[in-house]
């Protein structure tokens, strides 16, 4: 331990990010590095998972050296070593896993697991010093969409998640069927900026057995029919139109899946997290909601909301706390529920 507290290097390599972090205290984010593969992946219109495990193979040494020089530390320095261990894809699970028990291994650190989402929710921690469990948090990212009751660090209880896309994927399948590429997310948000979000009425899917679930692989195929419907009709499609229109389908969705957890439990601390985090829509319309009810809001700042460390970092800390230590045989699970240990 240093003599400031304990220090985590943390390693993300989960998906076309590969990151790395040094934080102290679960709060101190000493750096931060990220190295995405994004204009790589924009050529395939999506993530390639063999291209993606081959760069992270390139680029992991350089990621933590950098985070490592940035906070001004060497491996001796460090009190455990966080990694995301799923979910994920599986090839690029195994790069960070395997160079995070190698260092282990070499330095005698601890090892410590962190589940992906579990970091995507840490990363609240970071800017906001006053966020303590117990609070709610909405999960939005390219592959989860879950409604979280964060009961205590490491303890959580979902009370809804997708039943088939993930909001993040849907805009993904969306921006690329109106020509606007990848990533979907930025790309739908900068078109609609400059559309009417009630210029096409989308549907906003409920799941009747269970309220606090979501749906949007229906959003998406009536996206699709009203393409091909204007296409045989002859009508011009105008981008920035289809665009807020379903941009506001979704977090229309979100957002009143969140208001009812919100009265249904009577918490009053709510928190969004992941890469559809960032969208600035979701953030204003849940901060109106939240405003409304009494609710404090927090989320975090986009650069923590897409994939990075040192939201690993923190999640690392608090297992590390609880006295959670990792084996060598420390595998990549990417289907890891959350929770599952």
């Amino acid at each position: 331990m240093t003599e400031n507290g304990i220090r985590i290097l943390a390693i993300e390599t989960s998906c076309d990010e590969t990151a790395a972090a040094v934080v102290e205290n679960g709060r101190e984010v000493r750096s931060n590095i990220i190295s995405s593969q994004i204009a790589l992946h924009t050529l395939y219109g999506g993530v390639v998972p063999e291209i993606a495990s081959r760069k992270h193979i390139e680029k992991i040494n350089q990621v933590i050296t950098q985070a490592l020089e940035e906070a001004g530390c060497t491996l001796s320095d460090v009190d455990a070593v966080g990694v995301t261990y799923g979910p994920g894809l599986v090839g690029a699970l195994l790069v960070g896993v395997a160079e995070a028990k190698a260092i282990s291994y070499a330095k005698n650190i601890p090892l410590v697991g962190v589940h992906h989402i579990e970091g995507h929710i840490s990363a609240n921690y970071i800017e906001n010093p006053d966020l303590k469990p117990p609070f709610l948090c909405l999960v939005v990212s390219g592959g989860h969409t879950h409604l979280v009751r964060t009961l205590d660090y490491g303890v959580y209880e979902i009370l809804g998640r997708t039943r088939d896309d993930a909001a993040g994927e849907a805009f993904d399948k969306v921006a690329r069927a109106i020509g606007l590429g990848y990533p979907g997310g930025p790309k739908i948000e900068e078109a609609a900026r400059k559309g009417n979000p009630h210029a096409v009425e989308f549907p906003r899917a409920r799941v009747g057995d269970s309220p606090y679930d979501f749906s949007f692989s229906g959003l998406k195929s009536a996206v699709l029919n009203h393409l091909n419907s204007c296409r045989m009709k002859g009508i011009p499609v105008i981008q920035a139109d289809i665009a807020a229109s379903f941009q506001k389908a979704v977090t229309d969705v979100l957002i009143g899946n969140a208001v009812k957890a919100m009265e249904d439990t009577g918490m009053k601390q709510f928190a969004i997290a992941g890469g559809v985090a960032s969208n600035a829509a979701l953030r204003e319309g849940m901060r109106a909601a939240c405003r409304e009810r009494g609710v404090a809001f927090y989320h975090p700042s986009p650069v923590f909301c897409t994939d990075n460390a040192a939201m690993i970092g923190i999640a690392a800390y608090h297992e590390y706390r609880k006295g959670r230590r990792d084996g060598l045989e420390l595998n990549a699970v990417p289907n890891l529920k959350l929770g599952q240990r």
